[in-house]
């Protein structure tokens, strides 16, 4: 018998078969799989905890990501910009009141108000759906705007097939409500939705899903419905961005090209080409790019910035003539300006309009006819939830200043002295002359702070831990309150100009005479109105015998206390009759106590409270922290430095 061939086994690790192309392969397999359950990609070994690997849609977010990098060039594009917002606190009203903005007049390709719809009705009660999210921890917010919605005559099919492809890549049932806007040059969608899954629990969505894997799905039903782009379509799109004064696709490209600053027009495809040479000549007309020869240009330093600006500026410009067209308000062109926040003088005028510069978190814009004769665009930031400024309305604002507060110094000096440690009776050993009060008012300050966690720590005693760096701390606090807040709008006049030359009551244009202001107000525009309504009211203060004929003294105190007067007799009579209750005037010491039915606004700009007892009610000076007191019962004390308000327990009933 033939022996069997000769057989040496060689030890060691198993080849894959098929070479290299094989073994590539493999690893693409095994990186997606990591992808797909929620792996990091990168080098191994890399630790830290960034957030990434949470929530749901983890995996599909990830994958998602991936393949945006690599998304086909006729793919057709949405844009949708989410945010998550926490319902604790002013949440609540903060999402009453942007369910509200959402339903304003105006939204719908008609103009007429916006109408929620959801998964199974086109149109579903708002308030219910908040009620029913009363106690969720957070709440998302989305905007989708697809690129082409123009070519959608109702985009309630777009938005229920995403949130429905959403429920299959996030594994459970979502409950939401959204508008459509039409209002804009891009129709757009505001999707609500609420932060649990179908069975209560918070729901937490994978932050790759929310950056890049909603846009992605949104995509992909436009490539459905439309096709991907044509030649023609990208083309034209492409053209339209050379003579635009924002920041482009064009410009991004360009400066990906550059060196050390310096970009060439040519490239290999001829259309490319033909964008760069059209787009540099008009960088070099707004004075942006420098022809340097041979095609080459010299781009400016901080181009990227400068556009963003330029644009922004462009959509404000926009926005004053829209504002001042509709209101019927003729201003030069060199009259529309932009308020600078960082301007000491404030800014006094009349409301034109109001209306929202980020849909998204809430921030709002006023157009205000100033009596400098120039009309205002102003960024008042975060909006008020009950906010009652409106058109007509006369206001003046302020930029806010971000810095610390005495409170912040006294709070830092006495923890200095008392080895870091702050208490109200460290306080008022450190400063005898402070009332106990007023010690209070600083652990409030600090109760705030402690919050948003700026550093301050609360001790088991009642006493408080103080950094050494306090004061740079709360400077810090208020820069980033800022930010939402970047301006303060005081009310001077509910009522509008024409109104108060011949009102019985002390007025805002009174407040200006008593002071000789006239001469603040320009000869042009409102100012010159505000000046014309002051010689009116000054013939209106004749007539009445409470200003001498051909007098141009100003006005004094007695008469405006006059004028005081006999406002809050006609409001006390009006409230009288609207309450059943006789009016009863409180007076400087007394102790008044009831409950606080409403809030008044009088002409001057002075607001009060309404205060309800079982046979009578009186009028106080309103004050910001009594919105969360109405229809609470309070005890108050009159003194000459102003109120002292304390909230009392409640007596089995409210005003309603």
């Amino acid at each position: 018998m033939p022996q069997d061939d000769p057989f040496e086994p060689r030890l060691g690790r198993m080849r894959a078969r098929g070479g290299k192309r094989q073994a590539r392969f493999l690893n693409r397999i095994l990186a997606a799989a990591n992808l797909a359950r929620g792996g990091a990609p990168g080098p191994a070994g890399r630790k830290g905890f960034a957030g990434g690997k949470i929530g749901r849609g983890v995996g599909i977010g990830r994958v998602l990501v991936q393949r945006d990098r690599l998304a086909a060039f006729r793919a057709r594009r949405a844009i949708v910009k989410s945010r998550i917002v926490r319902l604790a606190g002013k949440g609540a009203a903060n999402a009453r009141a942007h369910l509200r903005y959402l339903g304003r007049d105006g939204t719908t390709r008609e103009g007429a108000p916006g109408t929620l719809y959801g998964a199974d009705a086109d149109q579903v009660d708002g308030k219910a759906f908040l009620e029913r999210g009363a106690g969720d921890r957070h709440q998302f917010r989305l905007i989708v705007s697809p690129e082409d919605g123009d070519q959608y005559p109702d985009l309630k099919p777009v938005i229920r097939r995403l949130m429905q492809q959403m429920e299959e890549d996030l594994g459970t049932r979502l409950e939401w409500v959204a508008v459509d806007h039409f209002n804009t040059g891009h129709p757009h969608s505001h999707v609500l939705l609420r932060g649990v899954d179908e069975q209560g629990k918070d729901l937490i969505l994978a932050r790759d899903y929310l950056a890049c894997g909603i846009r992605e799905r949104a995509g992909e039903i436009l490539d459905f419905d439309l096709g991907p782009r044509t030649d023609r379509e990208i083309e034209g799109r492409l053209r339209a961005e050379i003579d635009q004064e924002r920041f482009t696709s064009i410009d991004r490209r360009l400066l990906g090209a550059a060196v050390d600053g310096i970009v060439g027009a040519a490239a290999t495809d001829p259309f490319e080409q033909s964008l760069r040479s059209g787009r540099l000549a008009k960088l070099a007309r707004m004075g942006l790019a420098e022809p340097i020869g041979a095609g080459r240009s010299r781009l400016a330093p901080q181009l990227e910035a400068t556009l963003r600006q330029i644009g922004e500026r462009g959509d404000i410009l926009k926005t004053l003539q829209g504002a001042l067209k509709e209101a019927s308000v003729a201003r030069a062109p060199s009259d529309l300006v932009r308020f600078d926040p960082d301007s000491s003088a404030p800014l006094i005028g009349a409301v034109i309009a109001r209306g929202l510069s980020d849909e998204l978190r809430d921030h709002h814009y006023l157009v205000v006819d100033g009596i400098d004769g120039r009309a205002h665009y102003v960024d008042i930031g975060r909006g008020d939830p009950e906010a009652t400024i409106g058109r007509g309305m006369i206001v003046q604002v302020q930029a806010v200043r971000p810095e610390a507060r005495a409170a912040d110094r006294t709070v830092s000096a006495v923890a200095g002295a008392n080895k870091g440690i702050y208490s109200t009776d460290a306080h008022l050993r450190h400063d005898p002359g402070a009332s106990l009060k007023f010690a209070e008012t600083h652990v409030r300050r600090l109760e705030a702070m402690r919050r948003a966690g700026v550093g301050v720590e609360r001790r088991p005693d009642g006493s408080w831990s103080i950094p050494a760096d306090h004061v740079e701390r709360a400077a810090a606090y208020e820069a980033r309150l800022a930010r939402d807040r970047p301006v303060q709008v005081s009310l001077l006049s509910p009522l509008p100009l024409d109104q108060l030359a011949g009102h019985d009551g002390e007025t805002w244009l009174d407040q200006r005479l008593s002071h000789g202001r006239s001469a603040t107000a320009r000869e042009a525009g409102f100012g010159a109105q505000v000046r014309l309504a002051e010689q009116r009211r000054r013939g209106w203060l004749i007539d009445e015998g409470l200003l001498d004929p051909g007098s141009n003294r100003p006005l004094d105190v007695e008469t405006l206390a006059v004028l005081r007067r006999r406002e809050l007799g006609r409001i006390a009579g009006q409230l009288s009759r609207t309450l059943g209750l006789p009016f009863v005037e409180a007076r400087r010491g007394d102790r008044i106590e009831g409950f606080i039915d409403r809030k008044v606004q009088f002409a001057s700009g002075r607001a009060y409270a309404v205060l309800c007892k079982s046979k009578e009610f009186t009028l106080v000076p309103w004050r910001p922290n009594l919105e969360r007191a109405l229809g609470r019962y309070v005890k108050a004390r009159l003194n000459g430095q102003g109120i002292d308000w304390s909230v009392a327990a409640p007596r089995g009933r409210t005003i309603s």
